[in-house]
């Protein structure tokens, strides 16, 4: 395609922000999700909250790999999608939709198997004691929460994010109504406390699939772009192209999840104060994080269209600009982790030593919050070009092979506490951020394809 028929730079600007406004949205409204059940859960007790935290903690890994397996669902339908290839694009979600049943399913299975082992995790026996039906019902609604994923990255791939948006803002609202009634016992139902918190969960998810899956169907924008048949017999070819991009997607993700899961536990080491302290401060730099985030997932949605299109000189335009607008955003957010740390550690904690030592980690934030929001650029942009197993050796290696040893001898051998792991976090976001620029710069370059 001759260049002078390409968009121009503020038509691919309008382009992106038109996808990524949405995206950020939904990855906001997440945040709001787990607030607002931390929030109606604490107000019951300390052992409720403690128990919900603990099984959330056990599913955190797998939810996450589902995560991984999904991305592949985006990947593949924007490719499609770029090809005008209806066909093909119906059998990716097609595909994908038994992929996420299939996972959900498993999670069920595994979970069930751990509920008799529980106590081995070495978790207080009252947590231990009122973990199990929570536990259950929220493992139960994994499969709605898999089978939702992957429509919705279908739906974003396609440019049609709004929706999904809409009805994950609607099952925040039915959650939270069913967590005041069914958690406190209002209009006559029973007070079930913490399990009512998960019976909530539940409906709110297999509500959200079922008007999902009605909006796809029904959808004159999305008609062509579904299965003609949702039954129709799969193959393995099918399969092992959404995995080989989905597994190292998903190993990427553990990579990272889990280098924090062990610096939150590093920092539990030294005391509560530290541990509540890097709590506030994660909810902080996590919910900024949503911003990077949802221009990533649609980055990789538009590089995928454009390597679908066959016009990948264009490549560098849009990973430039999703650059630009990461690092513009993060900038913005590292003034103000900087200069109001303190009053934002205050809104979420009333203890003095909790906000201080929050406040002196946001300041150390505002060293990674820029290198953060370009690492998750550039390896959404890898994953359009279905680029994904190097990147995850080399998340591996940023984050285990650096910031986590830094983090044990910063933080705990020489005495610098939580700093001393932030600072240590910092350090392998930095390398992740180079490696993976350097290798988004060089791979989405028009002539690697020739």
């Amino acid at each position: 395609m001759p260049d002078r028929v390409w968009p121009s730079l503020a038509e691919e600007s309008r382009s992106l922000l038109k996808l990524a406004v949405p995206l950020i949205s939904g990855q906001l409204t997440q945040m709001l999700m787990g607030v607002v059940d931390t929030v109606m859960i604490g107000g019951i007790g300390v052992v409720p909250l403690g128990a919900s935290t603990f099984a959330n903690s056990l599913l955190a890994v797998p939810f996450v790999t589902g995560i991984g397996l999904m991305t592949s669902v985006s990947v593949r339908v924007s490719q499609g999608h770029g090809a005008n290839d209806p066909e093909a694009v119906g059998s990716v979600l097609r595909h994908g939709t038994w992929l996420a049943l299939m996972w959900g399913l498993m999670v069920v299975a595994v979970v069930g198997g751990l509920l008799g082992f529980l106590d081995r995790f070495g978790q207080p026996t009252e947590v231990v004691e009122r973990a199990p039906v929570y536990l259950m019902t929220c493992a139960v609604s994994m499969v709605p929460v898999m089978l939702t994923m992957a429509w919705k990255n279908h739906a974003d791939a396609l440019s049609q994010p709004w929706t999904p948006f809409w009805i994950g803002l609607g099952a925040i609202g039915l959650n939270a109504f069913l967590n005041w009634l069914w958690i406190h016992g209002h209009w006559g139902f029973p007070a079930m406390g913490l399990e009512g918190a998960g019976y909530a969960t539940l409906v709110a998810r297999v509500v959200a699939t079922g008007v999902l899956f009605v909006w796809l169907n029904r959808s004159a924008r999305l008609r062509k772009w579904v299965p003609l048949r949702w039954l129709a017999r799969c193959d393995w070819k099918g399969f092992a192209e959404l995995l080989r991009i989905g597994v190292p997607g998903s190993l990427h993700l553990l990579t990272e999840v889990t280098a924090f899961v062990m610096a939150s536990l590093m920092i539990g080491t030294l005391g509560v104060v530290p541990l509540a302290a890097h709590q506030v401060a994660m909810t902080c730099a996590g919910t900024a994080f949503m911003v990077p985030l949802g221009m990533a997932m649609a980055t990789t949605v538009r590089v995928g269209e454009i390597v679908g299109a066959n016009e990948r000189p264009r490549l560098h335009r849009v990973l430039s600009l999703s650059w630009l607008f990461a690092a513009g955003f993060m900038s913005a957010s590292m003034v103000l982790f900087f200069f109001f740390g303190k009053p934002l550690a205050g809104l979420f904690v009333a203890d003095e030593a909790v906000v201080s030592s929050a406040a002196a980690l946001l300041v150390v934030a505002v060293v990674f919050q820029l290198f953060d929001g370009l690492q998750v650029v550039s390896v959404s942009a890898l994953r359009g070009v279905n680029d994904v197993a190097v990147p995850a050796w080399m998340a591996a290696f940023a984050y285990w092979g650096l910031a986590m040893p830094l983090g044990w001898y910063w933080g705990l051998k020489l005495g610098w506490g939580a700093s001393g792991v932030w600072l240590a976090m910092a350090v392998g976001l930095a390398v992740a951020a180079l490696l993976l620029g350097r290798r988004a710069w060089r791979l989405l370059n028009s002539r690697v394809f020739d």
